[in-house]
């Protein structure tokens, strides 16, 4: 059971993210999985929910069993390296770390087919924000408010504070690598992060965010 799980949710990542959301159908997965369709529904309620699953193994690998295509028992995700850095350090190698998961093929991938089709199916859009956006969040806002006692930072919103450090790091970033107008290497990914740690650093200390 569990082989014909992971059957059905890799034949749905390469469906979803190569046709999008609209354009694939329950019954393709099943025939590109090698098995009936009841048995796609017997382990996912609908679409919806199969794509779900999608984005957990695409998105937290760590944190998600892809065998079983479930949140492992443990769902808090591991510390991640940086997050006992103090913040120069810190911030750097949390955007490096952003800007190659962000920018990689399949993230890539997975954002247009959800920017495609949330308009129409609006469920999507909420999954992403809250398996995606509010996960990433979390897991800065759980840095700031480690360091802001130490730092003397006062943070009067966190999850803006959290999502202002995101736009600094996708400023033409993202944009680029999405429309396909250029690919960044190693270098100019710790470059760019490094910029927009400076940047970040200067906000967090005028307690302005």
């Amino acid at each position: 059971m569990k082989r014909k799980r992971s059957a059905i949710v890799h034949a749905a990542r390469k469906s979803f993210l190569e046709g999008g959301y609209a354009k694939t159908s329950m019954d393709g997965i099943a025939e590109a999985a090698g098995v009936g369709i009841k048995t796609v529904y017997r382990h996912f309620l609908n679409k919806d929910d199969l794509f779900s699953a999608v984005m957990q193994a695409a998105c937290h690998p760590a944190a998600f069993d892809e065998l079983s295509c479930e949140e492992q028992e443990q769902t808090e995700e591991p510390e991640k390296p940086w997050f006992a850095e103090k913040p120069g350090t810190a911030l750097v190698m949390a955007g490096i770390e952003f800007l190659h998961h962000a920018i990689s093929e399949e993230q890539l991938a997975l954002y247009r087919v959800v920017t495609q089709d949330a308009h129409r199916f609006p469920d999507l859009g909420r999954r992403y924000r809250e398996q995606v956006v509010d996960r990433r969040n979390e897991i800065f806002i759980q840095y700031l408010n480690r360091w802001a006692p130490i730092e003397n930072w006062t943070v009067k919103d966190p999850c803006g504070a959290a999502d202002t450090f995101t736009a600094l790091l996708r400023a033409r970033v993202f944009d680029d690598a999405l429309h396909g107008l250029r690919t960044f290497d190693s270098s100019e990914i710790e470059a760019h992060a490094r910029a927009a740690a400076v940047k970040m650093l200067v906000l967090l200390n005028s307690g302005i965010l």
